[in-house]
């Protein structure tokens, strides 16, 4: 029997509209949080700069501490789909890892120093109810740096002797902004070269010595 074709009905002019000026008040307000820092920053500016009533800025997001998240989850998911991206490319566990630390901290580090200032300035009931949503996000991105130790760990590039689950911790622990805020603002060390030379630390701790499979 024939199935009857699925029709997939597109989005009302009406909802792009509202996809695409929820994005652009997204982007401003990450604008204006860079420029003047949380407390400095107003709705009525972020609405002035968009060219909207303040009220509508409160359509889309009730609070300003529901900007913050919002901005937060944006980066994140873009990181996902840098690292999912690589991960597919041809080549080496090493040179994926490496590659995933270059690319990070050319973008998304260097950002989330910022944002990690204003993200604790959001209260403690805010990130309560957006807490799961967050580590759930996180969760995937560790999902795909397991499958690349895993992948580096069969190849035998990688130590067996270590759990997979410290690698990838291990590996999150490289990308916290405040860690290595002295050397990229005080020092003045290029985020991809401070990159190789985490990537080098990393990948000699995990190396399988005795080299082949285990």
């Amino acid at each position: 029997m024939e199935q009857p074709e699925v029709v997939i009905a597109p989005r009302s002019l009406k909802e792009r509209q509202r996809q695409e000026r929820e994005a652009l008040i997204l982007q401003v307000a990450e604008e204006v949080l860079m420029e003047k820092g949380y407390y400095e920053t107003s709705i009525d500016e972020i609405a002035s700069r968009v060219g909207i009533a303040k009220g509508t800025v409160y359509l889309h997001f009730p609070s300003k501490e529901d900007l913050i998240v919002a901005i937060v989850m944006k980066e994140i998911r873009q990181l996902i789909v840098e690292i999912e991206t690589i991960a597919d490319t041809e080549g080496s566990a090493q040179s994926k890892l490496e590659l995933i630390l270059q690319r990070l901290y050319g973008t998304f580090v260097k950002r989330m120093q910022l944002i990690s200032g204003m993200f604790h300035s959001v209260a403690p009931h805010q990130l309560k109810e957006q807490g799961k949503k967050i580590m759930a996000q996180w969760e995937q991105a560790a999902e795909v740096i397991q499958v690349i130790v895993e992948q580096g760990k069969a190849a035998g590039e990688f130590t067996t002797d270590i759990p997979t689950s410290v690698m990838v911790s291990a590996f999150f622990s490289l990308l916290s902004p405040g860690s290595y805020a002295r050397l990229m603002l005080g020092e003045k060390i290029e985020g991809t070269e401070l990159a190789k030379c985490l990537g080098r630390i990393y990948c000699k701790g995990i190396a399988n010595l005795e080299g082949g499979s285990r």
